[in-house]
């Protein structure tokens, strides 16, 4: 039985998100710094006698169901699976949509190494198909691996940060991500930031261009291996992003970020468009075992590695 199984990454979103949104990004220009990571969704595609879904993380059924629609695709069972929670802030979503977009396109024989057709059909998906607002960041993540600085604008420039070996090591080891177990609903959040841009309020307009700098002081700081600049920008970056609505915070992210600092944290922010989900930390080598202690009782840690590859394809012929 022929089959054809795509794999794609989650992402920490360090800085920048929210500015890879339209009309934001078409205006100002966008500009997002984030990592891969080996939380994966896993889509397996086998011939069925109508079109068909089969779905064990039922929140993406949906995308499934539409992505098959979209592609034109009869006759084909879809299994998803997840090694993240759902409504977590770690580009899950989108995540799915790539390793779905990448199945269908290799089920039908056409390219998967196009990365940016993957990328757009990913994201036409919840937009178009679905009408989730959102932004680009999560769909590159999935695509393309690794660590990325992304510039949005009239067309897109992706920018692969090289990662010494050392600097992945030390990302894996010094960057907590504490899951929350509360759920996000991420587009409510982003379109009433994107309502409050459009009436250009100057405190959500500042804070957005603001965080568009400071993505680009993260892509420095992990091109050069200097972790601490890195925590130092995710804190600054935080200040700005809970200032876009008063929903991306809670009180379980502000004690955990509290808690995180008070133990000697160098930058703490909410993954995603927040309210809920996922918290990185960034710890210095020296304390990261006392952090980690301190702030494991509010959450669930997500233990990660960084993924190189984005996402990837292997078929079973019939």
């Amino acid at each position: 039985m022929r089959t054809v199984t795509a794999r794609a990454p989650t992402r920490i979103d360090f800085g920048g998100g929210w500015t890879d949104v339209p009309p934001f990004c078409d205006e100002r220009g966008g500009r997002v710094c984030n990592l891969a990571i080996d939380r994966y969704a896993t889509v397996t595609l086998t011939a069925a006698p109508t079109s068909a879904t089969d779905v064990r993380a039922a929140a993406d059924s949906p995308l499934a169901q539409a992505a098959t629609r979209r592609a034109g695709v009869r006759g084909v069972r879809s299994t998803l699976r997840s090694d993240f929670p759902t409504g977590a802030g770690l580009g899950g979503s989108s995540a799915v949509g790539v390793a779905m977009v990448a199945a269908l396109r290799a089920w039908q024989g056409q390219s998967v190494t196009d990365l940016q057709a993957i990328v757009q059909d990913s994201r036409a998906v919840e937009t178009e198909e679905l009408g989730i607002a959102g932004g680009w960041q999560d769909h590159y993540a999935a695509a393309h691996g690794g660590a990325l600085d992304l510039t949005f604008g009239v067309s897109t420039t992706v920018h692969p940060i090289p990662l010494s070996d050392t600097t992945r090591r030390a990302l894996e080891a010094q960057c907590l991500v504490l899951y929350t177990g509360q759920s996000r609903i991420s587009g409510d959040t982003i379109t009433a930031v994107l309502d409050a841009y459009a009436r250009r309020d100057a405190a959500v307009t500042n804070a957005l261009l603001r965080i568009q700098a400071l993505a680009g002081d993260m892509a420095g700081a992990l091109a050069a291996g200097d972790l601490d600049a890195l925590g130092d920008a995710v804190r600054d970056h935080w200040a700005h992003q809970r200032a876009l609505h008063p929903a991306i915070t809670t009180p379980q992210i502000d004690a955990i970020v509290d808690l995180a600092t008070r133990h000697g944290a160098r930058g703490c922010k909410a993954l995603g468009a927040s309210g809920g989900g996922c918290v990185a930390v960034l710890a210095p080598p020296g304390q990261v075992d006392a952090i980690r202690e301190a702030i494991a009782p509010l959450g669930r840690l997500l233990n990660f590695a960084v993924d190189l590859d984005g996402v990837t394809v292997t078929e079973q012929p019939t």
